[in-house]
């Protein structure tokens, strides 16, 4: 059986400026992973990655859905980012950075032109962030923005 979200990392994958994103992504935060993510109510899939941290994903590779913080911004469809997971009350006790080992991390969600939900565009490090990463919010909401836009083309593209 054909995985049916094959096309959406294949599509993200021959994205040349994704790479230019991610590199930029990770000098503006600092932090040594990010990646752009397809996430679905029972899936996320790493669709591009840059990581300098050998947390160990590949394009490709899945995450069990319910151990990420992707999860609940499908569910909510707003960001999340957190500075310093360790000093931050409402973020320490959480499953995922304990799960994961991260201290510092930032997701924005990825909205197609219909309004949907394609996944999320996020970065972690397991040191806390030397930057405040809300400062950082526009930089990424512009990023995800424009991987809908060439996603919405491409998908245009594939229908044509």
């Amino acid at each position: 059986m054909i995985d049916p979200y094959a096309a959406d990392v294949a599509a993200v994958q021959h994205m040349p400026e994704i790479e230019a994103m991610l590199e930029d992504v990770c000098r503006a935060t600092g932090m040594g992973f990010a990646a752009v993510a397809r996430v679905t109510a029972d899936r996320w899939i790493a669709c591009q990655i840059l990581d300098k941290i050998e947390f160990g994903l590949k394009p490709g590779d899945e995450l069990k859905i319910k151990t990420t913080i992707c999860d609940e911004i499908r569910e909510s469809g707003r960001r999340v980012y957190i500075d310093h997971v360790s000093g931050n009350e409402a973020w320490r006790r959480h499953h995922t950075p304990a799960m994961y080992g991260f201290e510092s991390y930032i997701s924005i969600p990825i909205f197609l032109a219909d309004g949907s939900f394609f996944g999320t565009l996020c970065a972690i490090d397991p040191a806390p962030s030397e930057v405040s990463l809300a400062d950082l919010v526009p930089l990424f909401e512009q990023y995800a923005a424009e991987i809908a836009v060439r996603l919405d083309q491409i998908r245009i593209e594939i229908r044509a």
